[in-house]
C-alpha cells in the first residue's frame, strides 16, 4: 500500500516536471515541488516516529514457573516535539503464548504510553524476552519506518511442582555408629551447646531459660544431622522414555490466556512427570531442612551436591527447567557411579519409568551397602511405552524397597502422599 502510494506520487512529480519542461509554464514546476517537499516532509515524520522515542521493558523477574504468570510492563516516551499517530510495537519472544505487541494511537509530544501484559507460563525451559520491532509511519500513508531493538533477556521457566502433604522420610543409619559432628548456622533438630548472642543471629536460637540464667542473650548451637542426606536421581535415558505432546498441548501454547492456573495439567510424556516429581520432592524435603542432592544424566551429566535452604533449590529447579531426556547413559550405570560416593545411611529416590531389571538390582545392590533406597516409577505404559511396570514394582517389593507408581492422568502429589507398596 505504501509503495503505490508513493509510485503514484513519483509518476505525479515526473509528469509535472515533463509537463513543466514542454510548456515553460511554472504551475507545473511548483507541483511538482510541492510533492517532492510532501515527499521529504513524510519521511521526516515518519523516521522521526521510530526513532525519537524510548522503549522500556520492565520484567518482575527473570524467574517463573509453569502455572504462574509472568509480568511485564513496557513505556513508550515520545522524546520529540512531533506527535505519533500509531506506533506498531512487536514483540518477538520465543515464550509460548507471550502477546506482548501492543498497538498505541495519537501519542502526543512528551507523552508516554505504557501497557501491562500477564502471561500464564505452561511451558518449562529457558527462554529469550526480545527483540522487538517498531513500526510507524507519515499522515499520509507514504513511508513506513520500522525499527528493531535487539535488547534481550533470559527467562527460566521452572517446572511445575505439586504439593506432597507426607512422602516416605528418610531414618538413617548412624555411619559406623557415631554421629558426625560438625557445627552449622541452621536450625537444626540437635542442638549442641550454648554460646554468647553474636550480631546477626535469629531471635529463634535464642535459649530463655540461660539467657535469663546469666542475665545477657544467650543463642543455642545446632550440629548438622549426618542422617538427612537425600539423594534424588533422575533417569533421563532417552530410550526409556515415553510420551508425546498432542493437538491440546499445543492448542493451549497457543492460547494460554483461555487457561487458569488451576487448568494447568502436564503434558503426557514420562520426561515432564519425571521432572515435576524430582522438582516437587526437592522442594519437600528443603521445606523439611533436609540435605538434598541431585543427579542426573540428560544432554550431560548433571551433579549437584547436597545442600540446603532455598538457594539450593534454586540450583535444583534452574537445572530441571532445562534438562532433556536424551541421555544415553543407563539408570543402573548412574546408580553404580552415583552410590559409590553415598555413605552409609543416605536415603536415595530414584525416579525412573525404566522396565529393565538392571537398575533393580543396582538399586538393591546399594541398599545392601545400608544406602535406604526409594523408587518412584512411572508407568510408561499409559504414556505409550513400553509395558512391566507393575513387574518391576512387584521385584522391588520383593527386595523391600518402597514403591511409589505413578500412572498418566494422576496428580503427582497425591501419588507421592499415599502410602509406598
Amino acid at each position: 500500500m505504501f509503495d503505490r502510494r508513493r509510485n503514484a506520487v513519483y509518476a505525479v512529480i515526473v509528469l509535472s516536471l515533463l509537463a513543466g519542461l514542454i510548456t515553460g509554464r511554472a504551475f507545473f514546476f511548483n507541483v511538482a515541488y510541492a510533492f517532492i517537499g510532501l515527499l521529504v516532509f513524510s519521511f521526516i515524520w515518519a523516521w522521526s516516529g521510530a526513532n525519537w522515542l524510548r522503549l522500556t521493558r520492565q520484567t518482575r523477574a527473570r524467574r517463573a514457573q509453569v502455572g504462574r504468570y509472568l509480568e511485564e510492563r513496557f513505556t513508550v516516551h515520545n522524546t520529540s516535539l512531533i506527535p505519533k499517530l500509531w506506533l506498531e510495537v512487536y514483540d518477538h519472544s520465543s515464550l509460548p503464548g507471550h502477546r506482548a505487541s501492543h498497538v498505541i494511537s495519537n501519542l502526543g509530544p512528551r507523552r508516554k504510553a505504557s501497557w501491562l501484559v500477564r502471561t500464564l507460563c505452561i511451558r518449562r525451559g529457558e527462554f529469550v524476552l526480545g527483540p522487538l520491532r517498531l513500526v510507524t509511519g507519515d499522515p499520509f500513508g507514504l513511508f513506513e519506518i520500522e525499527r528493531r531493538i535487539n535488547a534481550t533477556s533470559r527467562l527460566v521457566v521452572y517446572p511445575a511442582t505439586f504439593e506432597i502433604v507426607d512422602f516416605a522420610l528418610p531414618v538413617g543409619l548412624l555411619p559406623g555408629g557415631e554421629a558426625i559432628r560438625r557445627r552449622t548456622h541452621y536450625v537444626t533438630t540437635n542442638a549442641a551447646g550454648v554460646r554468647e548472642y553474636a550480631p546477626g543471629d535469629s531471635f529463634n536460637r535464642i535459649h530463655w531459660p540461660s539467657t535469663a540464667r546469666k542475665d545477657r542473650l544467650i543463642v543455642k548451637e545446632f550440629e548438622l544431622d549426618p542422617l538427612a542426606d537425600i539423594w534424588l536421581v533422575m533417569d533421563a535415558e532417552k530410550s526409556v522414555h515415553a510420551g508425546k505432546y498432542t493437538a491440546a498441548d499445543r492448542e493451549a501454547e497457543r492460547f494460554p490466556w483461555e487457561l487458569e492456573e488451576t487448568d494447568i495439567r502436564l503434558p503426557p510424556t514420562t520426561e515432564e512427570y519425571a521432572v515435576s516429581i524430582a522438582a516437587s520432592l526437592a522442594r519437600y524435603f528443603l521445606r523439611k531442612d533436609r540435605s538434598v542432592g541431585f543427579a542426573t544424566h540428560g544432554q550431560r551429566h548433571e551433579v549437584i551436591q547436597v545442600d540446603r535452604g532455598p538457594r539450593q533449590l534454586t540450583k535444583i529447579l534452574e537445572t530441571l527447567a532445562v534438562i532433556r531426556a536424551r541421555g544415553t547413559v543407563p539408570l543402573e550405570h548412574l546408580l553404580t557411579l552415583e552410590g559409590d560416593q553415598m555413605a552409609r545411611g543416605t536415603t536415595l529416590v530414584v525416579i525412573t519409568p525404566s522396565t529393565r531389571e538392571g537398575w533393580v538390582t543396582a538399586a538393591h545392590r546399594l541398599r545392601q551397602r545400608g544406602v535406604r533406597v526409594i523408587a518412584v516409577l512411572i508407568d510408561a505404559e499409559g504414556f505409550g511405552g513400553r509395558p512391566g511396570a507393575p513387574r518391576i514394582a512387584s521385584r522391588l517389593r520383593m527386595l523391600d524397597i518402597p514403591t511409589y507408581v505413578v500412572h498418566q492422568g494422576d496428580d503427582p502429589g497425591l501419588a507421592l502422599s499415599s502410602t509406598p507398596a
